[in-house]
């Protein structure tokens, strides 16, 4: 195990999704208000190209929720009109899905953001992967786009920023329309791609699923396309080598915090407030 680190980063996955209805401003507030540290939100674009906080494709999506679509409107993100994606409920709650400037004004300036890059508009987004060297600029250019109206929107926020995408190309896009921003890349089922990435674009951090960190009783468990198998790479050991943070996702209870916590992870995406034990 590796030595225990000073201090753990809450990050509320979405504003504590378990709580609250995931990416929205009550969300973002009531996360505030309780033990984060930083807030983690997704954005892709409208159909106008307004950045909007929300986590799937489609509107009347299910991933992670039991088969209980996310709102009561349906359609694809990307190819519906801004005005009904805003007035689309969530989780059956009267709050509507916002957008990122909504967003922004409800998180107080003495809270860290973490924008999640989810889509640029775009069916085809290569996640997870490390792209060959001819792909790399095709890949920019297809997010840079959205990236601009993110960076655009975000530009007056002065709280602290980081950036963090599953998708390479979303991360050369924001390197080349603002390198003053932090960035991690999210790690899907391939910690060699993940490092790779986080090595050619610089990173400030690299967000492993719970049961990347060897050493812990989570690497043995499958999850997120990694098998129940020890870890090939010791994360924390390269990560911190080059200087980058571990800020790991997600975490549902508290023996999984208590587990990555004492292992030395840098942060901890969460579902819920209050599972740390310290």
């Amino acid at each position: 195990m590796h030595a225990s680190a000073p201090e753990v980063i809450d990050i509320a996955h979405r504003g504590y999704a378990g709580v609250a209805p995931e990416n929205t401003r009550r969300a973002v507030r009531e996360a505030a208000a309780s033990d984060a540290t930083m807030i983690e939100i997704d954005v892709q674009p409208a159909a106008c190209g307004t950045p909007v906080v929300v986590h799937d494709e489609r509107l009347e999506g299910t991933q992670e929720r039991d088969g209980r679509p996310l709102t009561d409107a349906e359609g694809p993100v990307r190819e519906t009109p801004l005005e009904e994606i805003r007035s689309a409920r969530v989780l059956g709650t009267d709050e509507t899905v916002p957008t990122l400037a909504e967003v922004l004004e409800a998180v107080p300036e003495t809270m860290g953001l973490n924008v999640e890059l989810k889509n640029p508009g775009a069916a085809d987004l290569r996640v997870g992967e490390s792209l060959a060297p001819d792909e790399r600029d095709d890949r920019r250019a297809v997010w840079e786009p959205f990236v601009e109206r993110v960076v655009e929107v975000c530009d007056g926020f002065d709280g602290e920023l980081l950036f963090s995408s599953f998708c390479e190309g979303a991360l050369a896009a924001l390197r080349a329309v603002d390198s003053r921003y932090a960035a991690a890349v999210l790690v899907w089922d391939d910690l060699e791609a993940g490092f790779e990435v986080a090595d050619r674009y610089d990173c400030e951090a690299i967000h492993p699923p719970r049961n990347a960190v060897a050493g812990t009783a989570l690497a043995t468990t499958a999850y997120a396309g990694f098998p129940a198998d020890e870890p090939s790479i010791d994360v924390l050991e390269r990560a911190h080598e080059k200087g980058r943070a571990v800020n790991v996702w997600t975490v549902e209870t508290w023996s999984q915090y208590d587990q990555l916590a004492a292992a030395g992870v840098d942060g901890i995406i969460a579902e819920y407030p209050g599972l740390s034990s310290r």
